[in-house]
C-alpha cells in the first residue's frame, strides 16, 4: 500500500535518515527558489528562503517537528544533507542562489549550513564555505569528518567535527571543472570515500587517514553520468545511479564491489528513465532507487509518464536483482529507510509530499 503524506508547500530536494536507539530523524532541504513549469526548471519571482524540515519518522504517522529557513539547492544528487550518528548535527548544503545581476537566473553557491538538531527549537549555529556548487555531503560513521562534493570546481571539501563544532579542513582535487563532482560516500570504517562524477562519467575512489583525505588516482566507470551513490552498512559493496543523458532512454544502477582488490564495478542493471535517489537498507539487504521515470518532462513529451517509480533491488552473488517496484510521485527525488529497513520514505519535488 502507498501513504501520501504530505509536508508544508515547498520543494522537496533530499532527504537523510539517521537511525540511533532513542529516535530517528529525516531531514529534507526545502528549495524555494524554483518550480517545474511543463518539463522546464524555473526561478522564482521573489521566492520565500529555503527551509529545511526536520521529521520524527518514529512517530505513526511521521511528524514534522520542526522547520528552519536555510539555504539549499535543488540542483546536484539529491543526498545535500547529512546527519551525525547522535543526531546531533546536521549539514546541509546549497549548490546553487539566485544572481543578484539578473533574478531569473541562479548561479553557482558554496554555503554548508550546520543546524544544531538537539536545540530546542533546531536552529542553524554555523554557515560555512565549501567550493563552487557545494552538492552532495556525507559524514563518517564515526561522526568526526564530513566531506562535500562541489560540482562547478571538481574537489571535494573536507570538515571536521567536535562536538557541535564543523572546522573547515581544506580541499582535495579529484578532477578538472568540468568533471561534475556530485556526491561522495564514506565507508563504514571511515578509511575509504567514493565520489561520483557525472561530467565525465567516473567514480573516484579517495582514501581517509585521521583527518587526511587523498585521491588515490584510481577511477571506475560504471554507466552514463553516475550521480548518487551509496556504501552498504556493511561495507561490502556500493551502488551508483547512472542518470544518462536525459533523452528518454532507460537508465541504469551499477554495483560496486568493496570486497575486491582494488574496488571494481561487477554489474549494472537498467531501472528506468533518470534514478536519482538511491540507498541501501541499514540491514544492507535491499537497495532503493528513485526513478523519475519521465515525470519531470512535458507531458507532450513522448517519454512523459504521469509517476515516477520506486525500484527495490537485492545484491546476491555478486548480482542486482530486481525484487520490486511502485509507483511513486513525480520529479522524485530524495529516499530514506527506517531504522528497521522495514519503511521507505521517497521525498516528491512535484504534489509536496512523502510517499511511505
Amino acid at each position: 500500500m502507498r501513504t501520501m503524506w504530505f509536508l508544508a508547500p515547498t520543494l522537496v530536494l533530499a532527504l537523510a535518515v539517521v537511525p540511533t536507539v532513542h529516535a530517528q530523524l529525516a531531514v529534507s532541504a526545502n528549495d524555494n527558489k524554483v518550480v517545474l513549469v511543463n518539463g522546464a526548471t524555473t526561478v522564482v519571482p521573489n521566492p520565500p528562503a529555503d527551509t529545511v524540515t526536520v521529521i520524527d519518522v518514529g512517530a505513526t504517522p511521521p511528524r514534522v517537528v520542526a522547520e528552519i529557513p536555510a539555504p539549499t539547492s535543488v540542483v546536484g544528487p539529491p543526498l545535500s544533507v547529512a546527519l551525525t550518528p547522535d543526531e546531533g548535527l546536521a549539514l546541509v548544503t546549497a549548490a546553487q542562489k539566485i544572481d543578484p545581476g539578473d533574478p531569473t537566473k541562479q548561479i553557482p553557491d558554496n554555503r554548508v549550513s550546520v543546524i544544531d538538531l538537539k536545540a530546542s527549537p533546531p536552529r542553524v549555529v554555523a554557515t560555512l564555505e565549501a567550493g563552487a556548487s557545494a552538492a552532495g555531503v556525507s559524514i563518517n560513521r564515526q561522526g568526526t569528518l564530513a566531506l562535500v562534493a562541489n560540482r562547478a570546481e571538481g574537489t571535494v571539501s573536507v570538515f571536521t567535527i567536535q562536538g557541535k563544532t564543523v572546522t573547515a579542513a581544506g580541499k582535495v582535487t579529484v578532477a578538472d571543472a568540468k568533471s561534475g563532482v556530485s556526491h561522495v560516500t564514506i565507508s563504514p570504517d571511515g578509511k575509504l570515500v567514493l565520489v561520483s562524477r557525472d561530467g565525465d562519467d567516473r567514480i573516484s575512489v579517495l582514501s581517509i587517514e585521521g583527518t587526511k583525505v587523498e585521491y588515490t588516482k584510481r577511477d571506475m566507470n560504471a554507466g552514463l553520468r553516475p550521480y548518487g551513490i551509496d556504501i552498504a552498512p556493511s561495507g561490502a559493496f556500493a551502488v551508483v545511479a547512472n542518470i544518462g543523458r536525459g533523452q528518454g532512454d532507460l537508465d541504469t544502477v551499477s554495483l560496486i564491489d568493496l570486497k575486491a582488490n582494488p574496488p571494481r564495478v561487477v554489474e549494472t542493471l537498467t531501472v528506468g528513465q533518470t534514478p536519482e535517489g538511491i540507498k541501501v537498507s541499514p540491514d544492507s539487504s535491499v537497495v532503493a532507487v528513485v526513478v523519475m521515470n519521465g515525470s519531470n518532462k512535458p507531458k507532450a513529451s513522448p517519454f512523459y509518464s504521469d509517476h515516477g517509480k520506486l525500484v527495490l533491488l537485492r545484491v546476491s552473488g555478486g548480482s542486482l536483482q530486481k525484487v520490486g517496484e511502485a509507483p511513486i510521485g513525480h520529479w522524485s527525488q530524495g529516499v530514506a529507510f527506517s531504522a528497521d529497513s522495514r519503511t521507505i520514505l521517497v521525498l516528491n519535488a512535484i504534489g509536496l509530499s512523502v510517499d511511505i
